[in-house]
């Protein structure tokens, strides 16, 4: 196998890998704020007044709608834990190839996941502060964009809700 062939595939084996690690951490965060995220206190997925986010996963759903936010997360949740399953995107062999759409998957694996940090940023920081997990929330986030933008996971147009946050933590590296 030749260098740049090895690097792809490396390349996809660690997106592989940290897709995993970053759908569990994600859930884990937006867990504990599962009796504050009700239909009732989000009726709409949001990431502040000027972004909302409808659901579809293309298969079951293919026209987006508008669903609450514990709704649109619990979608997204069960819609990557299938792709993370499905062995045909997501090789769980050794030396097994990737699919040609292997990134295109990722990408909107990682978009999604920002969504539910925008969310979580907007209508329940103060929230994560009085359960004392902002500084948990902050560095999986601070991983997570320096992950994104690495390997250009995200367009940035997606990622205008926490611009300021982001330019916090890029402008440094």
């Amino acid at each position: 196998m030749n260098c740049v062939a090895e690097r792809i595939l490396d390349r996809s084996f660690h997106a592989l890998l940290t897709s995993v690690d970053f759908f569990n951490q994600v859930n884990l965060l937006y867990g504990t704020l599962t009796e504050f995220c009700t239909p009732e206190n989000c009726p709409t997925m949001t990431a502040g007044p000027k972004y909302e986010y409808r659901w579809a996963d293309g298969v079951q759903i293919k026209k987006p709608i508008e669903v609450s936010a514990p709704k649109y997360v619990e979608y997204l949740m069960d819609w990557i834990e299938t792709q993370l399953d499905d062995e045909s995107l997501f090789p769980q062999r050794l030396g097994a190839p990737f699919p040609s759409n292997f990134k295109d998957v990722v990408k909107t694996i990682f978009k999604r996941l920002f969504r539910v940090y925008a969310h979580i940023y907007h209508s329940h920081f103060q929230k994560i502060v009085s359960l004392k997990e902002e500084a948990h929330l902050n560095t999986c986030f601070k991983h997570f964009i320096l992950f994104t933008h690495e390997f250009g996971l995200i367009d940035k147009k997606e990622l205008a809700p926490l611009q300021e946050i982001i330019e916090s933590i890029i402008v440094p590296y």
